[in-house]
């Protein structure tokens, strides 16, 4: 039986830091979730919610009293600037008795994660999960409104993963032997295209959904007129249209790690059914 331990995650209302609160809390951990504004959280009962902030080390001595394993996140503040905070963090995390640290890889060089990996005494952890199938998300308003998508590079290949499964996988290093000085490439079970994931989402709904294929510069408009900045157009513009090849290959991490397979993009879409059906369901005559 495993024997309970407590964990601080950092990041705790991000799509993964919130996977990673309900896995520990599945396998019998104790949780303190770090936030900025306990007052907006909306944990379940069995969550410790503490105030911090990690850019402001000092304010995580009391979250991180008692704590064996730390989940950090790379980027802090209101915009999500790379902390530069990591070597206190650390300190403080070593001085507290914190034995296993996970971080979230924030797609390149970071300070923090640097910190991490130079921490004598912690057991770390570098997770490096490729494209959230969370991001599909993104369709939920353009599928309700219209029962569409708009998406150019249509045929692009994604390995993309469940952010459960990156849960899942920092569970297991925060609180088992063996994953020391381990970087974790982490991805779902199968190659998709946009084809593939537009047609996921639209059998789990049971409604069909239109696939429009936009050029490059229908694309970078639509994003303009959504907000992106230049610098995160200019990523997408990257991503999407040349995939790097960790992007679109498939490893098998989280059965290595957690025991049991990946979850399907099509496991995904029906959770998430909800989401594009809203005014779609209630459209029907």
């Amino acid at each position: 039986m495993t024997q309970t331990q407590k964990i601080l995650v950092t990041g705790a209302t991000g799509t993964v830091g919130r996977q990673v609160v309900a896995e520990l809390l599945a396998r019998g951990h104790a949780v303190r979730a770090l936030t900025r504004d306990p007052a907006r959280s909306d944990f379940s009962a069995g969550v410790e919610v503490v105030r911090g902030d990690l850019t402001e080390p000092d304010s995580l001595v009391p979250a991180l009293e008692g704590v064996t394993g730390l989940h950090l996140i790379t980027f802090g503040g209101a915009y999500f600037a790379p902390l530069e905070t990591g070597p206190r963090i650390l300190e403080l995390a070593r001085a507290a008795g914190v034995r296993r640290a996970t971080v979230l890889h924030g797609g390149g060089p970071t300070p923090l994660e640097d910190a991490v990996r130079a921490a004598d005494g912690v057991d770390w952890t570098v997770l490096m999960p490729v494209e959230f199938m969370a991001n599909a998300l993104e369709w939920a308003d353009g599928v309700v409104a219209s029962d569409e998508v708009r998406e150019p590079f249509v045929s692009r290949l994604s390995a993309m993963v469940h952010e459960g499964d990156i849960g899942a996988v920092a569970a297991v290093a925060l609180t088992e032997e063996g994953h020391g000085s381990q970087e974790y490439v982490i991805t779902g079970p199968e190659l998709l295209t946009v084809t593939d994931k537009v047609a996921a989402v639209a059998a789990a709904r049971g409604r069909e959904i239109a696939l429009v294929e936009l050029t490059q510069e229908q694309a970078v408009a639509q994003w303009r007129a959504a907000g992106h900045p230049e610098d995160v157009i200019g990523f997408l513009l990257e991503a999407y249209g040349n995939t790097p090849e960790v992007g679109r290959t498939v490893v098998d991490t989280v059965e290595k790690v957690t025991g049991r397979p990946a979850r399907t993009f099509g496991q995904w879409a029906a959770e998430h059914a909800r989401a594009f059906t809203a005014r779609s369901a209630g459209a029907v005559s």
